[in-house]
């Protein structure tokens, strides 16, 4: 039995809340089911924008779909809001520059499939936690590049810099990746507003915490802004065999 639960939280610094989220444990389209995290990026209210205007766009692509592939479905969904963005961006003075980073991902049988643009993230959590998207940003190069270690790159000025998002160019790339699962997981996708504020082992550590799905989303909330709440939080949780969890844990 497939367990989710998805929340936002504008944190305690922020006025406006650029992160949107979208979670359907009903079949969408082709898709069986569809959970996504935007993570929005511009002036005024242009980050509002550009995120709930992405993953609608997103819905209403994969809705309308006619393809079986998954992976072909998310790229063609991502593909079109990116234009259409770009779009409403040059339509408006005061909606130029806007931008969104995506993480989307369906479940299907055993196998997660994921899209990513940006830094927000998906993780797979038991015993240990696994980062699962790579972080399309600066530092992210310079440590990639061994330019500076992990946890120097946790603290850089420069930690907000993207180098890939939704609306910035023409055409987007898109990473994708697949990951098989298994009883007992759990499927983290947050905005950095989460990731900046708390360690992995500290969100590792919350979710095994506590037992109900809702506890644990709405925990890792109170933790990054107890931390500071320095940006907008998103999670969505998925716990894609409950039932086989519950049967385990005696």
């Amino acid at each position: 039995m497939l367990k989710t639960f998805s929340v936002t939280d504008i944190g305690k610094q922020r006025e406006l809340n650029q992160d949107y989220v979208f979670s359907s444990e009903e079949s969408i389209g082709n898709l069986s089911n569809v959970f996504i995290v935007a993570d929005g990026m511009g002036g005024h209210n242009a980050g509002d924008y550009a995120s709930r205007f992405t993953v609608d766009t997103m819905v209403g692509e994969i809705r309308r779909s006619f393809e079986k592939n998954p992976v072909k479905i998310l790229e063609n969904a991502i593909q079109s809001a990116n234009r259409q963005l770009r779009e409403k961006a040059a339509e408006d003075p005061k909606l130029f520059g806007m931008g969104t980073t995506v993480v989307a991902a369906t479940l299907i049988g055993r196998y997660l499939q994921v899209a990513n643009v940006g830094d927000s993230r998906l993780y797979v959590i038991d015993d240990q936690i696994r980062q699962i998207t790579r972080d399309h940003s600066l530092v992210e190069e310079m440590v990639r590049m061994g330019g500076i270690d992990r946890e120097t790159a946790r603290t850089h000025l420069d930690k907000n810099i993207i180098t890939r998002a939704i609306g910035a160019t023409e055409q987007v790339d898109v990473d994708f990746f697949q990951v098989e699962l298994k009883a007992g997981d759990i499927v983290l996708m947050c905005s950095d507003g989460l990731t900046n504020m708390l360690e992995d082992e500290e969100i590792r550590m919350i979710i095994s915490g506590q037992r109900d799905i809702i506890e644990k989303a709405q925990k890792l909330v109170e933790a990054a802004n107890n931390h500071g709440g320095k940006d907008n939080i998103a999670v969505i949780l998925i716990e894609p065999f409950a039932d086989s969890t519950c049967l385990t844990e005696d």
